[in-house]
Order: C-alpha cells, then structure tokens, then sequence
C-alpha cells in the first residue's frame, strides 16, 4: 500500500511540474503591460540562448522600431549576432481585445497567440529555424514581464516535439 502511494504522489508531482504558470497568475501585476504602448518607437534588446545544458550558445542585440495604427502594429527587429552575423524579423501585430493578441511574421508558421494579464504576455508560437543549411520548425513558449516604463525582460523555451531545446532571454530598454 505505501508503494502505491508514493507511485501516487510521485506521478501526481510530475503531472503538476509540467503545468506552466498562466497570464491571469500575472492580472493584479504592475505596471500593466499594454503593447501598443510599450512597442511604440525605438527600442533595444540585448539577448542571449543558452542550449539545453544552460551553455550561452549565442549572444545578441536587436533594434527595434515600433509602429502602430488603432490595433494594427509593426515591429521591426533587426539583429546583430556577437560573430557579426545579421537578421531582421518583421511582426505585424494585431490587438483582438481582452489583452489577445495575434502576431505574424515570415519565419513564423501560422500565428503567434497572445495573451497579456497585468504585467505579462505569454506568447505561443512555432519558427521556422535555419540550422546549418536545413530548416526546422520549433515551438517557443515566450514570456515577456514589465518591469517600469522603459524596462521588459523576456524568457522563452525553445523545445521540438516537446523536448526542450533551449531558452532565450532577453532584457529590453525602451528610448
């Protein structure tokens, strides 16, 4: 019987482990996080992804410029890599209402569900991922938390097939 129950709490502590925080954890955070607002002009990012054994793999810094008109957004992201490598990622944003948000860009399969509560947003998405030459499509699970006016730190999970790949973080600063 006392095997039974430990097999019992054992397996229900896994079930709750991979139960994710979700935005309303977030509802009486503050400031609140409104992105028309915060992705609104010019921004910089500095970033970095660390493989799954927590080795910084890549570094990075990103400007950005945002742009909106009524719930319509466009952000442009431009990166620079720490072997001078470059990239630029354009989202076009919508704001649905009742802090939803759907987010398209043209490495992005499908759209990137959003959805923001107090000072967070969770995002849901899948990237088309250049490797070496091949492409994969991976799942990122992204949160971005408000700190004050100026400041946002993002942390997403990369996994493919539900193993995890790796995290990017990131600390924004707006102008």
């Amino acid at each position: 019987m006392t095997r039974r129950l430990l097999l019992l709490a054992a397996s229900a502590a896994l079930l709750s482990a991979c139960a994710g925080p979700a935005p309303s954890d977030y509802a009486a955070e503050k400031p609140v996080l409104v992105l028309r607002d915060y992705f609104n002009g010019e921004l910089t990012a500095h970033g970095i992804f660390t493989d799954r054994n927590g080795k910084v793999a890549r570094r990075f810094t990103v400007a950005m410029t945002g742009t909106w008109k009524g719930n319509e957004g466009v952000l442009d992201e431009r990166f620079t890599y720490s072997d001078g490598s470059t990239e630029r990622r354009v989202w076009r944003l919508t704001e649905l209402g009742n802090g939803r948000y759907i987010g398209r860009a043209d490495d992005v399969v499908g759209d990137a569900i959003g959805v923001a509560s107090g000072n967070a947003l969770n995002w849901q998405y899948t990237l088309r991922l250049p490797v070496d030459g091949k492409t994969y499509e991976v799942q990122f699970d992204d949160w971005m938390y408000l700190m004050d006016e100026r400041v946002m730190i993002n942390k997403a999970v990369m996994s493919k097939f539900g193993i995890r790949l790796g995290e990017v973080t990131l600390s924004f600063y707006k102008k």
